[in-house]
């Protein structure tokens, strides 16, 4: 009998896949990072001729180290929110998905472990059918497509004959057990800090924002961000006066998705609203955007504008209701793809 009949059989890789994050809070280590996100095409459709310049000659020169100190506002012993919270998901899923006999690892789109590192380490485990999960709830082509687009380059590097088959969940932004974690988060959060008042306070739910064009081209993400956003809040069981949704992380001159969440904080404060509470239900993980632009700019900002208070309602992180949605989002995907 050969060696070859001692091969273990194929296994099935599950590979988590967040937007990326700096390898410190340091401006060369942000520039690293903001060069390779800044110039995905995906990322900024501009053409390269007329943004080339502008990204290498102002960009990179004077945003790295403002970037830097906004990320050591939040940087946590262990290193990057983003990163530090994907790990530990990865890692929760594999215990979780133990019994099913799969292999998980987890990847940045920009900066490391990158995609190509994790997809060659599930090959050496074994792995010649890949499931790729975006950890996007919402899909847009800035950040799903581009996801596809970085597993598509890695697979098209490896030599003939040893590609793995793969398939990617292109969404969840109405998935049940999705839903239902961001709403017991909310409940947790006011049952730890109390319930809102219907007259006097507001619930935001915070996406990030894209540009007006996405929309008016096709994209899905301005639609599924409205359809997560009535679900939550028919989970949660609240009023159209309780709740808003809004859009943060405006960039350039460009118009974006609105409400944007600064000016719709920013009329509260004038209001006088006394209390708002913030959920980002297209992040999974804290990081950036929402630690530090909601939790402490944002923060600032509403007090600033006339308002009262301001609470940032952590991301679903490690929660175990979290962590099981996904492994049953990972199951319902590779059994439909079975059948």
């Amino acid at each position: 009998m050969s060696s070859s009949s001692f091969a273990p059989p194929p296994r099935t890789g599950v590979l988590l896949v967040n937007l990326g994050t700096p390898d410190a809070p340091t401006p060369p280590a942000v520039r690293r990072y903001l060069k390779e996100f800044l110039s995905d095409s995906r990322v900024v459709e501009i053409p390269r001729l007329i943004w080339w310049p502008i990204l290498n000659g102002i960009i990179l020169n004077t945003r790295p180290a403002k970037s830097a100190e906004k990320y050591r506002s939040i940087w946590m012993p262990e290193g990057s929110p983003l990163r530090v919270h994907t790990e530990r998901q990865a890692k929760l899923l594999t215990a979780e998905l133990d019994q099913d006999g799969l292999e998980v690892g987890w990847a940045m789109r920009y900066g490391s472990p990158s995609v190509a590192e994790i997809l060659s380490q599930l090959q050496v485990r074994g792995c010649r059918r890949l499931l790729i999960v975006p950890l996007y709830p919402q899909y847009a082509d800035s950040t799903t497509a581009s996801v596809d687009d970085a597993v598509n380059a890695a697979v098209s590097r490896l030599p003939p004959g040893t590609a793995p088959d793969f398939s990617l969940i292109r969404d969840f932004h109405a998935d049940p057990g999705y839903i239902a974690a961001l709403a017991a988060s909310v409940r947790e959060h006011w049952s730890a800090r109390g319930t809102l008042d219907r007259q006097h306070d507001r619930l935001l739910m915070s996406f990030h924002g894209l540009p007006r064009y996405t929309l008016e081209r096709g994209d899905p993400y301005h639609d599924q961000c409205h359809a997560t956003a009535r679900l939550l809040a028919r989970s949660l069981g609240l009023e159209p006066d309780q709740w808003q949704l809004a859009f943060q992380s405006r960039f350039g001159r460009a118009k974006w998705l609105e409400p944007y969440t600064a000016v719709t904080l920013a009329e509260w404060g004038k209001r006088g609203i006394r209390r708002v509470d913030v959920v980002c239900p297209g992040f999974v993980s804290d990081c950036l955007e929402t630690l530090e632009e909601i939790g402490l700019e944002a923060r600032k900002d509403f007090v600033a504008a006339g308002g009262g208070e301001l609470q940032l309602i952590s991301c679903l992180n490690e929660r175990p209701d979290w962590i099981a949605a996904l492994a049953e989002l990972v199951r319902a995907r590779l059994a439909s793809a079975a059948a």
